[in-house]
């Protein structure tokens, strides 16, 4: 692994708060393990090794019943590991995977036997070579097919030159972490102003996720200048949100998040229970579990 990777956390507290009945882990990754599952040659980063048995391990004593594993970007297109995941989860995990201009549907017929529902799409430039747009519309035009979604990964300051493109693809979209706004700047600024708008969109839904990646103030102050952002999107689009731990944290510079702090931190701004119900429950079981 690269000589700065942080490791996830070997010893997270139990979380006080306990999750819904049914409650689902709508954003994970495994990584290899790389002797089995290599890694890309074009990665931009090597991570450690976090195995398919290591995150249900995880989503167990976290008190998940059920995960949603997303591909990581160093393993590119190879999708193996996250399939080989969802081959063993016992009908437990559904899968986002990453695929290129080469994907057939011989390929898309076998993934969504697997339990996968949905393709990544990442315009984040420090992770990913620039992909041409014709490629992702013809991808989003075959996966249309199956019902599958678009996941997006994008930072704020880059969404609003890609919504006209995003508006013409045939499904629904899935926002990675509140298209990271920059939180210093507040939940007035016009960033996050514009992507508050843009959600009015029933096409677009968003995951309140990674406070630890965006917050200033970090886990001592429980990430709270980021949850007036989680708290004002799960208020006003109550249908359209999910939760997810984002484990093992890839990436990660500055610490690395305690899981079972992060599930705590649900119910500081999803405060109802029935608001926690439906980001943890109801709406990824809509997206994900409904054939």
């Amino acid at each position: 692994m690269d000589p700065d990777w942080l490791p996830f956390h070997p010893n997270p507290r139990k979380p006080k708060f306990k999750v819904p009945c049914g409650a689902v882990d709508a954003h994970c990754h495994v990584f290899g393990p790389a002797a089995k599952f290599p890694f890309a040659p074009q990665r931009k980063y090597t991570p450690c090794d976090a195995s398919k048995e290591q995150l249900f391990e995880i989503r167990d004593f976290l008190g998940f019943e059920r995960s949603v594993i997303v591909q990581a970007t160093c393993h590119g297109n190879n999708n193996d590991a996250l399939e080989n995941a969802l081959m063993h989860s016992k009908g437990m995990a559904r899968g986002v995977v990453s695929v290129g201009p080469e994907i057939d549907n011989k390929t898309l017929k076998r993934l969504n036997s697997a339990g996968v529902r949905g393709v990544r799409f990442n315009f984040v430039k420090r992770l990913v070579d620039d992909t041409p747009k014709d490629i992702f519309e013809n991808i989003s035009k075959m996966i249309a097919e199956y019902g599958w979604h678009i996941v997006v990964y994008v930072e704020s300051h880059e969404l609003e030159e890609l919504v006209p493109f995003l508006k013409r693809l045939p499904t629904s979209i899935v926002f990675d972490h509140m298209a990271r706004p920059d939180v210093s700047k507040g939940i007035n600024s016009k960033e996050f102003s514009f992507f508050m708008k843009l959600m009015e969109n029933e096409k677009f839904w968003c995951k309140t996720t990674c406070p630890e990646r965006l917050s200033k103030v970090g886990p001592e102050e429980s990430y709270s200048d980021v949850l007036p952002f989680m708290e004002k999107l799960v208020e006003n689009f109550p249908d359209r949100v999910l939760w997810g731990t984002d484990w093992p944290h890839p990436n990660m510079k500055s610490h690395m998040p305690d899981d079972g702090q992060l599930v705590d931190i649900i119910e500081l701004f999803a405060k109802k229970e029935e608001t926690q119900k439906k980001l943890l429950v109801d709406n990824p079981s809509n997206l994900y579990w409904i054939d």
